[in-house]
């Protein structure tokens, strides 16, 4: 994992603890500092608090990216896209992994235990850990993704 640098959050819902243990111990391995927000086992929890810890330990800077898994992985995506800096991506195979980093500087990872096998998600993580930001023309369209995100920001006239 080349271009994973600094501390990774890393949350799940009920239905997804086994996969997040597997993940939390392989990203161990690889020497980054992991931050575990739960949950911490089977019993059913609710998503969207494991969702939020994360993505505002994402916004405010206090790790540099995060891993959500629910069932689908569509509720943790939704949760962390509420947050100002937050650019959350649902993956369930690699390409799209690759290119949420690549294209969108994607710092949430979301995945779905339910849809994907423990060696797809495996994966999964190490593409979207290793893809780097390309820059260039897509930082400015990542700058329109923040943008967008603020109510005073102003759509242009020819964008609906």
């Amino acid at each position: 994992m080349n271009n994973a640098t600094g501390s990774i959050a890393i949350g799940c819902d009920h239905a997804a603890f086994g996969l997040k243990e597997t993940i939390k111990k392989f990203l161990q391995q690889a020497g980054l500092d992991v931050v575990d927000v739960g949950t911490d086992g089977t019993a059913s929890v609710d998503y969207p608090d494991f969702g939020t810890r994360v993505a505002k330990m994402v916004a405010s800077g206090k790790v540099a990216r995060g891993i959500l898994i629910c069932g689908t992985g569509i509720g943790m995506s939704m949760v962390a896209n509420r947050f100002p800096g937050v650019r959350a991506a649902l993956c369930s195979e690699t390409y799209s992994a690759a290119m949420s980093r690549r294209h969108n500087n994607a710092n949430i990872l979301a995945m779905g235990a339910r849809v994907i096998g423990e060696g797809l998600a495996m994966e999964i993580v190490r593409v979207w850990l290793d893809t780097p930001f390309e820059g260039g023309r897509h930082e400015a369209r990542v700058q329109k993704i923040e943008a967008a995100g603020s109510l005073e920001s102003e759509m242009p006239e020819n964008s609906c």
